[in-house]
């Protein structure tokens, strides 16, 4: 959030990144790239016999193709510059596999996989490459969800945060509690942290136990 004591020039791109032509077109807006985070997509949930071919193509065209087109138009504008980091955002389907969510377990999974390898390497190019990979998040989408399901299994939408009771201290993580985790893997106090995957969840994705 910003206030008149900043500095500086903000601009938005409204683009699809499933598309790879949108690339350009966002780099276009900037000489100097220092810090790429990735984070976007909505995966529907599925099992295997549920999510035909088509829905599993487009829905990983954003999330997973997405990610890795713009970390290697963006990387090689690091690689010039011999600096910045790139944080993909992922999600506890990685580590808490759901055959319920399979299209969206593999997808995390796999950008944790390209995080970590790109990671392991890109210091040779003044790079940082890290994935941060939340558990349940208090946003919008989520308390709408939330809300839905209190209204069919409680009895009333107002009751939402029941159901959130069985997570680490009760409740879903803030936003600001996942940003304020990424603005530090972005920022030089975190400059030996490379090829990680970060967990926000309150150690949900240590434990057992279903959601």
């Amino acid at each position: 959030q910003l206030d008149g004591g900043d500095q500086g020039r903000v601009t938005y791109s409204a683009l699809d990144l499933s598309k790879s032509e949108s690339i350009p077109l966002l780099l276009g807006q900037s000489e100097k790239i220092d810090i790429l985070v990735n984070n976007a997509g909505a995966i529907p949930g599925g099992d295997l016999q549920s999510i035909d071919e088509q829905k599993w193509r487009d829905a990983w065209e954003l999330k997973v193709f997405g990610y890795i087109n713009l970390s290697r138009s963006v990387y090689k504008v690091m690689m010039g510059q011999k600096s910045g980091v790139i944080i993909n955002v992922t999600g506890l389907a990685a580590d808490r596999l759901d055959t319920n969510y399979i299209a969206g377990s593999s997808a995390n999974a796999s950008l944790n996989a390209f995080s970590r390898a790109l990671g392991s390497n890109s210091f040779k190019d003044g790079i940082r490459c890290l994935a941060v990979s939340p558990g349940a998040v208090e946003t919008d989408r989520l308390v709408t969800l939330m809300k839905t399901k209190a209204a069919i299994d409680l009895g009333s939408e107002d009751r939402w945060r029941e159901l959130l009771k069985g997570l680490p201290y009760g409740r879903a993580a803030k936003t600001v509690e996942v940003a304020d985790v990424v603005t530090f893997l972005a920022s030089d106090r975190a400059s030996y942290l490379s090829g990680i995957v970060v967990n926000v969840d309150g150690g949900h994705s240590s434990r057992g136990g279903a959601f």
